[in-house]
């Protein structure tokens, strides 16, 4: 993430997902939390995530 604008919206985009109960953008650790649904398919739903958060930041990689 080059700026904490980004992480903001990033962290926006992710909420709006379906599957997602709530994520949350740390900008100076670089890192994001997910909590899922119950019952949401965490594969699926960080493979959108990860879609949305490459619109942002296109060079950004989720690790799960």
């Amino acid at each position: 993430m080059d700026c904490a604008n980004c992480a903001n919206l990033m962290e926006e985009a992710a909420n709006k997902i379906d599957g997602v109960k709530n994520a949350v953008v740390n900008f100076m650790t670089l890192k994001m939390q997910v909590e899922f649904d119950e019952g949401a398919n965490a594969k699926e739903v960080m493979t959108r995530v990860l879609a949305e958060c490459k619109k942002i930041e296109p060079d950004c990689e989720i690790y799960f």
